[in-house]
């Protein structure tokens, strides 16, 4: 088996092996993964951290071993902070570096970065100011960054930054923590989740004070949570039928 690091900023991960295939996810730096299948010029991997699935390109990969793998992905994993910021490479050229990136492989990549990052377990509280930074950050099938995102993406970022690792979809988040009755039992940083009519989860979104909720739909926003679900702020309609609460730490 081969592993392998996003050594770029940002890498998509496809639903199949074409550049013109759905985006189902995307690689942040430092990412690690091993790579469980080829086909030409694309790798199909599986993400270290959450176990997620997809097509890369194999120019947007580096190899590494499985030590390094799990070092730099899982036991030593730290957090870019700051929105946007950039790491120098070794010929003293910049490169750009979003907000959840983990800065742990400069070393192995030989790259330099000064910015502020995190590791280790947030209390809950901090949940709520990393969320803020995602604030009209434009929705993003697929997308896990201040450039685009999508509301599990969201919620997965804002966890994983602050030590907590969740899983990419909104449906397996549903099925992490304990279930609350009513939403005047949670707290801020805790998860609501929304269905269909067929009853898929299809949307997540992180609790705020006071019955507001912060999700990515069309951008991420702030709106109002009740009983039945989502109120749209804006349209004043509800956009999403509550199914669950949880909380997760």
């Amino acid at each position: 088996m081969k592993y392998g690091i996003c050594h770029l900023s940002i890498v998509p991960m496809r639903k199949e092996s074409n550049h013109r295939s759905e985006m189902v996810s995307q690689l942040l730096y430092g990412d690690c993964f091993k790579i469980i299948g080829t086909k030409k010029e694309w790798l199909h991997i599986t993400t270290l951290l959450d176990d997620y699935s997809g097509w890369i390109d194999h120019k947007q990969a580096q190899l590494i071993s499985l030590k390094e793998a799990e070092d730099i992905g899982i036991h030593q994993a730290a957090y870019s902070t700051q929105l946007i910021d950039y790491i120098e490479t070794t010929d003293n050229k910049l490169t750009t570096l979003v907000i959840g990136s983990n800065i742990s492989a400069i070393t192995l990549l030989q790259h330099s970065y000064s910015g502020p990052s995190f590791k280790g377990k947030n209390k809950k509280a901090k949940l709520l100011e990393i969320a803020s930074l995602y604030l009209n950050a434009p929705y993003l099938w697929g997308g896990k960054t201040p450039m685009g995102i999508d509301c599990s993406g969201l919620t997965q970022m804002i966890y994983r930054i602050n030590g907590h690792q969740i899983p990419r979809d909104a449906s397996q988040q549903a099925l992490l923590g304990s279930t609350l009755s009513f939403i005047d039992e949670s707290e801020p940083g805790d998860l609501a989740f929304f269905d269909n009519e067929e009853g898929a989860i299809i949307h997540v979104g992180l609790l705020l004070e006071n019955n507001y909720i912060l999700h990515a739909h069309g951008k991420v926003r702030i709106d109002r949570i009740d009983q039945t679900g989502i109120y749209n702020i804006d349209t004043q309609q509800h956009s999403h039928k509550l199914r669950i609460i949880k909380k997760i730490i």
